[in-house]
């Protein structure tokens, strides 16, 4: 029987299934569907009084007490809490103040039976707390547990679906403040040190238990008779005040939408949130102390309209995951994708009021299609909803299938069965499983009795499934009959599946457009057209929301490439843009056409989103996929075209995009110099306003273009940089961009000790630049190892490092033995765990097809 079968018999005890475990509690290392279940079923309620000392010097560990308050079932069983701080750092476990023998084996401390008495249980443990998911830096430190990592810090139940109460009493140095998920009850200094008590907590999962200390400024402002705190490090006060009122104003809107829209008010105790220096992830949704990525709040002057756009989203989804996640939490980590879909779906309805000038279709596609393809289409593509059997491996079911594929197909629901069958279903979902855990099994029982479909059949091809259709469109027409609109679908894995979905044929005749509604059920869909012309295009996917491979024919693929840019709607426009790209990957499109296409239709682009979306595939066509005999003479156009447009642009946004583009692409000497004048300040860009950001990002590129003052400009722009956390980043990845080849070699040496790789965004940085394209021959001895460490690197990064550090490895090459590097690795490891190896091939996926048009 399948685990999602397993899991539709559930009980109503936490979601989980009702086999009684025969046998005592798994102890092996992580925490394992069997451990889980015996658990819940042994586990009736729990809360933590947990006590952290922590001192000033880095080099002094976190010393901690918890009382635990646990009321078992039955105590016929040994009591296994998970703590993988090392062996050792339970100093001692304690009843009403006798000692209790305990065990601490493969990441556990083992309570035996003895020990134990069914009802109320009061267990004491005093501890050195494990370092990795403190985050500890000199003058802050701040928590990230998700997904099993707060038995890393403390012990503890790490799993979902056993919620409990915390109260958290904090020693920190006396200049520091702290904020945590719920208020601060009480605050005493003596002695250099400050102890602060905050109150107990509603149940939480043990992911979302959180706190931060440090050096912070606090901000402070009323939206809707809500207070909201941001506590942050930034040292500009101009960036600042320049950002303040839009980040509370996106915090106040999202609360305001999302009470509205689920009919609960804001279902935590307060409302802070932190900007943390060098965040692993653009945001984590702790009630009640929120962390985000510092960068993606405090926005320049001269940032993008994708930034502003990206900064609305965020806030949206992390406030959203108040009630989708924390509120209501899946029982088990193989339903994680459910609080990420409803997030980022709530997001983009939460951003539109904020942006009404804005083509929010337009948006949800641009921000959620290419991403999803771009795992797909991969070998290692992964279902929605993944199998899951020890929650030391969940951080490898996060990615962009169940970040931007899972909000298209929610969507596609939600026109399935109706808007407001979704909002009252959701509305049910919440009210009936607040501060509990729910399955997607569940939520689709409530909606199936809203819809007339059948949505178990439909989600086990959209939701279980990986992949995507590849749909093919043509018009026929039989001598002087009526032309016909054949529609086909084909599952590309040879499983003979078929994804049921609406969708919309864009048939071109010059600069209009007919579209045509077509529902998708089974292999083949066929609609008569009458009397209509054969068109100059056939372009499958023209509402934005259909999902899979849009195959363009002959004819349609030289037409796009010719006359793409007089497609009136700016959607439209955008999905013909995403199907050329496919045939660029797919080589029936060269990169050089689809350059030259980029040339003449960028200057006519009057969407600032589709600008934005057209440069980001500009990068990686030029770099991967143009053969390197060509880039000088295609680089000269491009360059040219790129400076021009940044002249010509009327708003900061555009210029800033357009800046972004050719500090990524310049290779000519006169381009080069170009920049050099601007780092220098000797050449100014009316319009454009820079930023200490944008002047760092200059003097990366110059160095790793190789010019010959380089170690100057580094070490100039080093000096230039006020904020002590940006000055230590750059500091950081300095080396990555050195002339000396031992240099670089030493930096990744380093990189290889797990302690060294403690800023996971600056590390990725320096790998970039390691491998960036123009080093990518002599950076090719890095790929094996980098390959080798990365099963290390899943135990001990969070949980987007895996991906994140491929991609950083792999997007800068394109040569055959490059891939034969990556090939050999897999062909070596038959054994290797199957989700790493999804994101080696998903990773690799560029490197091969550019590697194929090399060999």
């Amino acid at each position: 029987m399948t685990r999602f079968n397993r899991w539709s018999m559930a009980i109503a005890l936490a979601g989980l299934p009702a086999a009684a475990c025969d046998r005592g509690p798994d102890v092996s290392p992580g925490v394992s569907w069997d451990l889980a279940t015996h658990r819940v079923e042994t586990v009736l309620a729990a809360h933590y009084d947990l006590t952290l000392r922590v001192p000033a010097a880095l080099d002094e560990p976190v010393e901690g007490v918890l009382t635990l308050t646990v009321r078992l079932r039955e105590a016929s069983d040994p009591l296994v809490l998970d703590f993988t701080a090392p062996e050792g750092s339970v100093r001692g476990v304690t009843a009403a103040g006798d000692p209790v023998p305990h065990e601490h084996r493969n990441g556990h401390l083992v309570i035996p039976a003895a020990a134990l008495r069914p009802g109320e249980n009061a267990l004491t443990v005093e501890f050195t707390a494990g370092a990795g998911a403190l985050n500890r830096n000199e003058e802050f430190l701040y928590t990230l547990f998700v997904p099993d990592r707060a038995s890393s810090a403390f012990p503890c139940f790490d799993q979902p679906n056993l919620k409990a109460a915390y109260r958290l009493t904090l020693t920190v140095p006396a200049a520091w403040s702290a904020v945590a998920n719920t208020p601060m009850v009480s605050s005493d200094s003596a002695g250099g040190t400050r102890t602060v008590t905050f109150a107990r907590t509603k149940p939480l999962s043990t992911y979302l238990f959180a706190f931060a200390a440090g050096v912070f400024e606090v901000e402070t402002a009323t939206r809707g008779g809500r207070a909201l705190r941001l506590f942050h490090r930034e040292t500009d006060r101009e960036r600042v005040a320049r950002n303040l009122e839009a980040i509370f104003d996106l915090h106040g809107a999202a609360l305001e939408w999302l009470e509205r829209y689920t009919g609960i008010p804001y279902p935590f105790e307060k409302f802070d949130f932190v900007a943390v220096p060098a965040f692993q992830y653009g945001g984590m949704e702790h009630p009640g102390a929120i962390l985000y990525r510092a960068s993606r709040l405090f926005l320049d002057e001269a940032a993008t309209q994708n930034d502003r756009l990206g900064r609305a989203s965020l806030i949206a989804h992390e406030t959203a995951h108040m009630w989708f996640g924390d509120l209501v939490t899946m029982a088990w980590f193989d339903d994680v994708w459910m609080k990420e879909v409803f997030a980022n779906f709530m997001a983009a309805k939460v951003v539109n009021p904020s942006f009404p000038a804005i083509r929010h279709d337009l948006r949800f596609f641009l921000a959620h299609h290419p991403a999803a393809y771009a795992v797909d289409r991969t070998a290692g593509a992964n279902p929605i909803r993944q199998e899951l059997e020890n929650l030391n491996e969940a951080g490898t079911l996060y990615g962009a299938i169940i970040y931007q594929k899972a909000p298209i197909v929610m969507q596609q629901l939600e026109r399935l069965i109706g808007a407001e069958a979704m909002r009252e279903g959701l509305q049910e979902y919440l009210a009936s499983h607040a501060f509990a855990n729910a399955t997607w099994t569940d939520l689709i029982a409530i909606l199936d009795r809203r819809a007339d479909a059948d949505l178990a059949a439909w989600s086990r091809t959209w939701v279980e499934e990986a992949g995507r259709p590849t749909v093919s469109v043509s018009v026929e027409r039989d001598d002087d009959g009526p032309a016909t609109l054949i529609v086909r679908q084909a599952d590309p894995r040879r499983r003979n599946l078929l994804w049921p979905q609406s969708l919309t044929v864009l048939l071109g005749y010059g600069d209009t457009t007919q579209a045509v509604p077509v529902t998708l059920e089974g292999s083949e869909a066929r609609l008569d057209l009458g009397d209509i012309g054969i068109p100059d295009y056939v372009l499958a996917g023209g509402d934005g929301v259909s999902y899979g491979l849009f195959q363009l024919d002959g004819p349609s693929r030289e037409y796009l490439l010719g006359h793409l840019a007089a497609i009136q709607d700016p959607l439209r426009r955008a999905v013909a843009w995403a199907a050329l790209w496919e045939a660029l990957l797919s080589a029936e499109v060269s990169a050089e056409a689809f350059l030259d296409l980029a040339l003449r239709a960028l200057p006519q682009e009057p969407d600032e989103q589709n600008v934005e979306r057209i440069l980001a595939y500009v990068a990686p066509a030029f770099w991967r996929f143009l053969p390197n005999e060509r880039r000088g003479a295609v680089g000269g156009r491009l360059e040219a075209l790129l400076w021009g447009e940044l002249q010509r642009a009327e708003s900061t946004s555009l210029k800033a995009a357009y800046l972004d583009a050719l500090v990524a692409t310049a290779v000519s000497a006169d381009a080069v110099a170009r920049l050099d004048a601007l780092w220098r300040g000797e050449l100014e860009i009316p319009g454009l306003p820079m930023s200490e950001q944008r002047y760092t990002a200059l003097a990366e590129a110059l160095a790793v273009r190789g010019v010959p003052n380089a170690a100057e400009i580094l070490a100039a722009q080093l000096a230039r940089i006020e904020n002590p956390d940006r000055r230590a980043r750059f500091a950081f990845i300095t080396p990555a961009f050195s002339h000396d080849p031992e240099v670089r070699d030493s930096l990744f040496a380093e990189l290889r000790n797990a302690r060294n790789r403690e800023h996971e965004p600056w590390v990725l940085s320096a790998i970039a630049a390691l491998h960036h394209p123009l080093r990518a021959e002599s950076a090719e001895h890095y790929l094996r190892p980098s390959l080798d460490l990365l099963q290390e690197i899943q135990r001990t990064g969070d949980i987007f490092f895996p991906l994140r550090w491929l991609h950083a490895t792999l997007d800068g090459h394109s040569s055959p033995n490059a891939a034969a590097t990556v090939r050999d690795f897999l062909r070596g490891h038959p054994d290797y765990p199957s989700r790493l190896r999804g994101k080696v091939l998903q990773a690799a996926d560029g490197l091969f097809r550019a590697a194929a048009l090399r060999e």
